[in-house]
C-alpha cells in the first residue's frame, strides 16, 4: 500500500502537475520513510481530494510529487457524526481515532454533566487541537480524502441545538429500539455519554429536542467503544461498507 501524505492545496490541481510536500510531510517522506524517486504515493487535502502520484525528488531539501490521477470525493449522504462525551485518560481520544478510521463524517466534543474531564480555557483549547491532530493522523492512516470536522466543544444545551441539523441518536442500553431501527432519512449524530452515563436531566433535554434513543445489543459498552459499534452498524445499513 502506498504511503499517504497531506497537501493543503489539491483542489485546483490536475494530472501532470508537480506539487511539493511541506514541513512535517516532507520530513516524514524523505527522512523517516526514506521514500525515493519513482515510488508511488497518495496525497490528500482532507477536504475531498485524493491524488495518486510518483515521487520526482526526495531529499533533505524537499519532496516533489508528479500527480498521475486526481479524484474528487463528495460527502456521503446521510452523514454519520459522533458526539463524544469527554472522558478521563485516553478513552475519548481512542474513540475519536477509531471513529475517523471507520469513516464518521463529523466529531463533536461533548462536555456532559458527568464528564470527569473539564475543557476550560487554555487546557480546553489544547485538548481540542489534540483531537484534531488525532483525526488528521488517523485519516492519513486510513487514506481518507475527506476528514471529519472536529467542532468546538458543546455543553448539553449546545448539543440539543444541533438537532436542527442532525437527528440525535442517544446510545442508551435501556432504550426500547435497537440501532437497526433508527430511521436513516437525515444526517445522524451518535451521542455517547461519559463513564458514569448520561444524567437523567440531560436525557430529558435531548428528548425534548427530538432525539431518539437506541441500544446496542444486550451488553453495556464503554464510552470508548459504543460510538464505534453504532457507526459500524449504521455504515452497513447505509451501504457504506
Amino acid at each position: 500500500m502506498a504511503h499517504c501524505y497531506w497537501h493543503d492545496a489539491l483542489d485546483a490541481r490536475a494530472e501532470g502537475d508537480v506539487i511539493a510536500l511541506e514541513r512535517e510531510e516532507a520530513h516524514h517522506a524523505a527522512v523517516v520513510s526514506r521514500m525515493r524517486r519513482g515510488e508511488r504515493v497518495l496525497v490528500s487535502d482532507g477536504r475531498g481530494t485524493l491524488a495518486e502520484g510518483v515521487i520526482e525528488r526526495a531529499d533533505r531539501d524537499g519532496v516533489e510529487v508528479v500527480l498521475h490521477r486526481v479524484e474528487r470525493v463528495e460527502a456521503p449522504s446521510p452523514r454519520i457524526g459522533l458526539a463524544q462525551a469527554l472522558a478521563k485518560g485516553d478513552r475519548a481520544e481512542l474513540a475519536v481515532q477509531a471513529a475517523t478510521e471507520l469513516g464518521v463524517d463529523a466529531i463533536v466534543p461533548w462536555q456532559a454533566r458527568r464528564s470527569v474531564v473539564q475543557w476550560k480555557g487554555e487546557r480546553g483549547e489544547k485538548a481540542l487541537e489534540r483531537w484534531r491532530k488525532v483525526v488528521r493522523e488517523a485519516g492519513k492512516q486510513a487514506i481518507r480524502p475527506l476528514l471529519p470536522e472536529v467542532a468546538a466543544a458543546v455543553d448539553t444545551e449546545g448539543l440539543a441545538r444541533l438537532a436542527d441539523d442532525w437527528l440525535l441518536v442517544v446510545l442508551d442500553p435501556g432504550a426500547a429500539a435497537s440501532i437497526a431501527e433508527v430511521p436513516l432519512e437525515r444526517d445522524l449524530l451518535l451521542v455517547v455519554g461519559p463513564e458514569g452515563g448520561i444524567d437523567p436531566a440531560e436525557l430529558e433535554r435531548l428528548d425534548a429536542a427530538g432525539a431518539v434513543s437506541a441500544r446496542l445489543g444486550d451488553h453495556v459498552l464503554r464510552t470508548s467503544t459504543a460510538g464505534l459499534a453504532a457507526a459500524s452498524a449504521l455504515s452497513v445499513r447505509l451501504g457504506r461498507w
